[in-house]
């Protein structure tokens, strides 16, 4: 995971990647707040609450319109570990799937903590913003994944049986990792995602879905984009059920209008592969942002979850300035995703200008210490 050196990162080039990391972790943060209100409600409930349209505007949740949950909070938490993999790899210590799970560790203290413990300086700053503080409905998966040292592998997972979907939700950082090969980002995605979701299809839905934003990061068109997860998936025992739920959402582009039983049904009960293919199928099918993020999170499955999966490719396709302005001008932690985003895309494309052999910022290291 080095930083791409030589004329790749041209001035226009960086800028691109800049917008679409930022486009990317906006667009999760911004489908998870509009999907967070009518999480768990089915398409009637949803109506009711909200007009025959269902949901098309930023909703009150946790006490406020803009309100992002655990997902949201896991994903900037995967951006700082892979800053710090990144940091570290000066010292010779190289193993990405330790920082992550450092980092969601980190993020776990912030649902048993008050508040930041300004005295732990190796945590970095992302960990002593106060708002990430807030508990918003984390699963037992998580909770019982991280609640301890011990990290999970694929070889031996936490929560072997769990098929949800908030280990691919929070895998779209991975797919910002345009330097390395494809297979390294989806193998990075599935070793992370076996530290709190260790049934295997869950894994290679978090490496299919970062394998997808990877893709689109680097310009591909969604089609294109799962094309090449399917090329990628077939080399990994056990894949079917993740290849046969992309399947499924391409060929219901197909069927007809998009609309909320499709959706549904793309969603089946919930699990991560059918909430991944439903996202892209929002995505294929999306007039826009706005609408692609709409027609996720209006049906009967996880809404929170799957605004968050589209909102991620989305992101990563169409650059921040395609996202509705109205629904950033409400997100919550909106400069912190900024910032982080920030950060990512200046370590991705000047790392060694950063820290180095040659010398190291002093403001970057106390950002994102080398320590644990």
């Amino acid at each position: 995971m080095g930083a791409t050196a030589g004329a790749v990162w041209g001035r226009t080039e960086q800028q691109d990647f800049r917008s679409r990391v930022r486009g990317t972790m906006l667009g999760v943060a911004v489908g998870d707040a509009l999907g967070a209100p009518v999480d768990g409600l089915g398409i009637d409930a949803i109506r009711e609450a909200h007009g025959a349209e269902g949901l098309v505007d930023l909703a009150p949740a946790y006490g406020r319109r803009g309100a992002v949950t655990h997902l949201t909070q896991l994903s900037l938490f995967s951006v700082d570990g892979l800053i710090r993999a990144q940091v570290r790899r000066d010292t010779g210590a190289w193993h990405p799937p330790t920082d992550l799970h450092r980092a969601y560790r980190r993020w776990a203290a912030t649902q048993r903590d008050w508040g930041p413990d300004e005295r732990r300086k190796e945590d970095g700053w992302l960990a002593r913003e106060e708002w990430l503080y807030a508990r918003r409905d984390p699963s037992r998966a998580l909770l019982l994944g991280l609640g301890d040292e011990t990290m999970g592998t694929p070889d031996a997972p936490k929560n072997p049986g769990e098929l949800g979907p908030e280990a691919a939700a929070r895998s779209a950082p991975f797919g910002l990792l345009v330097g390395w090969e494809p297979q390294l980002v989806a193998q990075l995605a599935v070793e992370c995602a076996a530290q709190t979701h260790g049934h295997p299809t869950a894994c290679l839905a978090a490496g299919a879905y970062a394998v997808i934003v990877h893709a689109l990061a680097l310009g591909e068109s969604v089609d294109g984009a799962v094309q090449r997860a399917f090329a990628l998936l077939t080399a990994w025992p056990g894949h079917q059920p993740v290849a046969e739920a992309l399947q499924h959402a391409l060929g219901a582009v197909r069927q007809g209008m998009p609309g909320p039983e499709r959706v549904a049904e793309l969603c089946g009960d919930g699990t991560a592969e059918s909430l991944v293919g439903a996202a892209v199928y929002c995505a294929l099918v999306a007039a826009d942002v706005r609408h692609g993020l709409c027609l996720a999170v209006n049906h009967d499955g996880p809404s929170a979850a799957t605004g968050a999966l589209t909102g991620g490719l989305l992101g990563a396709l169409h650059g921040e300035t395609a996202l509705p302005p109205a629904w950033l001008a409400e997100l919550e932690g909106r400069p912190t995703i900024l910032e982080l985003a920030d950060d990512f895309a200046m370590e991705m494309t000047q790392g060694p200008a950063l820290h180095g052999p040659a010398g190291s910022s002093p403001g970057w290291l106390a950002r994102y210490p080398r320590g644990v």
